[in-house]
């Protein structure tokens, strides 16, 4: 269910551009949620059935990685059958990284083997030919989100090499090996920023803000297993910052679809993912039609 916003509250938004445009520019940002993350397909989709096109794109973890497909030139459902193929076939994906070799995957950083998994190697094997090597042949401009191990900060990432970055901003920790951007260490994007809309703040009229990080579910006895419990606590910490960023500076639409009872590593239920979400299209698409209306209402005075 998407939180929907007080339309009035966001027309003192102190971010928001001069409206010197005849139509408003619109931004989005894709959070982080590992497998829960695929359910942005259907806000794309929406999105292309407006005809709406961002002039920027910005991503945390998984979101990066949808993110890139999108800024790239990749429709709703190129994506979309780009993922139900590679997931929704058994075998599709163990056999594109087999052929990478166990001992590849697993092949450390100069010793440092906070993670077991080299990401940057895996998404290389896996990422669709339509996304470019470096930032610079995006159409639409991305920002990929990361989280700077030993700065202790958020790192945006706009040049270079894309793999590279998104192996970056999706390196959960002890699963994934941290990754070397520009010489410092960096793990997923979404620690830091769950949800990273700020940096489209000044790119757009209107900014647009998909929470997929989800949240522990059961019948609130259950002692969760380990697995759950290390997730659940970071979907926990996770909550807890996006609800300090909304109340300082909130995206004009922010959406929050039902994605509670998938795991991060839920990528073979990609189709469930997707029924279970489908509504969030409505959602974005009513919740646009108000912003819209605002923004012209403004650009005329009439607000």
């Amino acid at each position: 269910m998407a939180v929907v916003k007080d339309a009035l509250e966001m027309q003192d938004t102190p971010s928001q551009p001069a409206l010197t445009h005849s139509e408003p520019r619109f931004a989005i940002a894709l959070g982080g949620g590992g497998a829960r993350g695929i359910c942005h397909i259907n806000v794309i989709e929406a999105l292309d059935e407006l005809g709406l096109k961002p002039v920027a794109v910005a991503g945390a973890s998984i979101g990066s990685i949808f993110g890139a497909g999108y800024a790239a030139g990749m429709t709703g459902a190129d994506i979309r059958n780009y993922t139900i193929d590679l997931m929704g076939k058994k075998g599709s994906v163990a056999n594109r990284l087999w052929s990478l070799g166990p001992a590849t995957m697993r092949h450390s950083v100069d010793g440092f083997r906070l993670g077991q998994f080299n990401l940057e190697l895996i998404l290389d094997a896996l990422l669709p030919q339509a996304i470019p090597k470096t930032f610079d042949k995006l159409p639409t401009p991305l920002k990929v989100v990361t989280t700077d191990y030993y700065g202790q900060c958020e790192a945006v990432v706009t040049e270079g090499n894309i793999c590279t970055a998104l192996a970056a901003s999706s390196a959960i920790p002890a699963l994934f090996m941290p990754v070397r951007v520009n010489g410092r260490v960096m793990i997923d994007g979404g620690i830091f920023n769950p949800v990273p809309y700020e940096p489209l703040l000044d790119d757009a009229d209107i900014v647009i803000g998909v929470d997929v990080v989800g949240g522990p579910e059961g019948d609130g006895t259950t002692i969760p297993s380990r697995i759950d419990s290390l997730f659940g606590a970071s979907q926990l910490m996770m909550h807890s910052a996006i609800a300090a960023k909304l109340k300082l500076n909130p995206p004009h639409i922010f959406l929050r679809p039902p994605v509670n009872r998938f795991r991060v590593m839920d990528f073979m239920k990609a189709e469930e993912v997707l029924a279970e979400t489908a509504s969030v299209k409505d959602d974005l698409k009513r919740q646009i039609e108000t912003q819209i209306e605002l923004y012209h209402r403004r650009r005329e005075g009439r607000i």
